[in-house]
């Protein structure tokens, strides 16, 4: 997947967020760094049903209303599959891990942008 398809996939995204959710979505961002959120592995594909796929996420950072993109490695991307499975619509600690890069490298993106 290269950073256009990603971004198509996240507009896509970001229109049924923003139905969804109304005013408190109000842009997009992919993170579009090779290194995995959740370990900072190289972002790789997982198999799913026996056929190579990448994990395609989003959450809302609710402080800037921003639905910020990212891959997964397949290590991390089973952890979260695992997880759910046991303990549906829970977070884990590993998700808070992944939000929390998420918004330190949208904040650096920010400041890039100001230079």
């Amino acid at each position: 997947m290269n950073d256009e398809q990603a971004n198509d996939l996240l507009t896509q995204m970001f229109r049924q967020a923003k139905a969804q959710f109304g005013n408190a979505v109000k842009s997009h961002w992919f993170n579009g760094n090779d290194a995995c959120p959740g370990c900072g592995r190289e972002v790789d594909a997982v198999r799913v049903k026996g056929k190579d796929a990448l994990s395609l996420n989003a959450f809302i950072y609710r402080e800037r209303g921003v639905l910020i993109g990212y891959l997964l490695c397949g290590r991390c991307a089973k952890k979260i599959f695992r997880a759910a499975k046991r303990n549906p619509y829970t977070q884990t600690p590993l998700h808070a891990d992944i939000e929390a890069n998420l918004v330190k490298a949208y904040q650096k993106h920010l400041r890039s942008m100001d230079a």
